[in-house]
């Protein structure tokens, strides 16, 4: 009975809350993109020219801006030094766009100054990568041998707990990317201001677009304490039922 927990069982309406702040947060993104992708940037820079001259007034030339496809698919990648745009805000010349890549610029000011959240990030990539991918098998194909009768479920229950370290492996990952990705918009909206890249009336229009793509990242944070509160919850089911 308490193998059936797992995945439809009574503390499934935990993940109701993070499911839903998570559809509020992509219709908040994508209705606030959509808004702000079509006013136009008084500067008339587009995002790559905003990034690179964001890049080139820190001292950081050697960063390459460069467009990937995609919507939406805007990140810095550390390893290789490069900023990478989505078609749309690459060559868009619009208030979203500017804001995007400047928050991109962002995350390359942080590793320039090595800001401790973002190096701890950048080391717990392949701990989470493999947390990520550990949590799934034990519990997904724990749970087809149980169905299978390959395993017991007494031994299941015991494998529970490797999950919950591994996910909350993942849970720390999405703890440590808020102050990220907020530190990274804060440095956008003053790199933005002080180059004069945008005027002084449109800084609204970037902090609501800034803040709209943070929502998702909170939404994330949210999702992964409720899935790891539900195993929690799961694994000392099985407990007492022995």
């Amino acid at each position: 009975m308490m193998l059936g927990y797992l995945f439809f069982g009574p503390y499934d309406w935990l993940l109701i809350p993070g499911l839903l702040v998570g559809l509020y947060a992509q219709l908040k993104l994508s209705s606030t993109y959509k808004r702000y992708v079509r006013e136009p940037v008084q500067s008339g820079l587009s995002g790559a020219e905003a990034a690179r001259e964001i890049l080139d007034r820190a001292g950081l030339s050697g960063v390459r801006v460069v467009p990937v496809a995609g919507h939406l698919t805007d990140h810095y990648d550390p390893n290789r030094r490069t900023l990478c745009l989505s078609h749309e805000n690459y060559h868009g010349r619009s208030v979203a766009a500017l804001g995007v890549a400047a928050h991109e610029a962002g995350h390359a000011l942080q590793h320039q100054a090595a800001y401790a959240p973002l190096q701890l990030r950048m080391m717990l990539v392949p701990a989470t990568n493999f947390a990520t991918t550990a949590a799934g098998l034990i519990l997904v194909v724990g749970f087809l041998l149980v169905m299978f009768r390959v395993i017991s479920p007494t031994l299941y229950g015991q494998l529970l707990p490797f999950a919950i370290g591994a996910y909350a492996v993942v849970t720390f990952f999405q703890l440590i990317t808020l102050p990220v990705e907020y530190d990274a918009s804060r440095r956008a909206k003053q790199q933005l201001l002080r180059l004069d890249l945008i005027r002084p009336q449109e800084q609204r229009s970037v902090h609501r677009v800034l803040n709209a793509a943070a929502l998702t990242y909170v939404a994330a944070l949210v999702t992964a304490v409720l899935e790891l509160t539900r195993l929690v919850l799961v694994s000392r089911s099985f407990s007492s039922d022995d």
